[in-house]
């Protein structure tokens, strides 16, 4: 008797069309970044996020924006670490490691 391994979710490339794992972030054949899945996305963008962080840093703006209600009001008291929480942020936001208030990674720019 052989052993059962069960198929795993594919989904199509965007740009070439050809069969991919459904969590693939780029493409294995033509290398062209992948959306993410439906649950993993946020409808937080990263150019607002980058503008309230950069002029309102301080302030904890971006955080605000985000639904990081407690750490913006750690930002606001010690304005945004003496500006070396708000620089952090800012360089997380830019190379698309920075985070919703439910986990999930802002990725798109607009």
């Amino acid at each position: 008797m052989g052993t059962y391994l069960p198929a795993r979710p594919t989904k199509f490339c965007l740009a070439c069309n050809r069969v991919i794992d459904a969590e693939a972030v780029v493409c294995t054949s033509c290398g062209v970044m992948q959306p993410l899945p439906r649950e993993l996305a946020t409808d937080k963008r990263i150019l607002p996020a980058g503008l309230l962080c950069f002029f309102l840093g301080v302030f904890g703006a971006h955080r605000f924006y985000v639904g990081k209600i407690g750490t913006g009001l750690l930002q606001l008291f010690t304005l945004g670490g003496l500006g070396i929480w708000m620089l952090v942020d800012l360089i997380m936001l830019v190379s698309g490691q920075f985070r919703d208030k439910d986990g999930n990674r802002i990725t798109e720019w607009t």
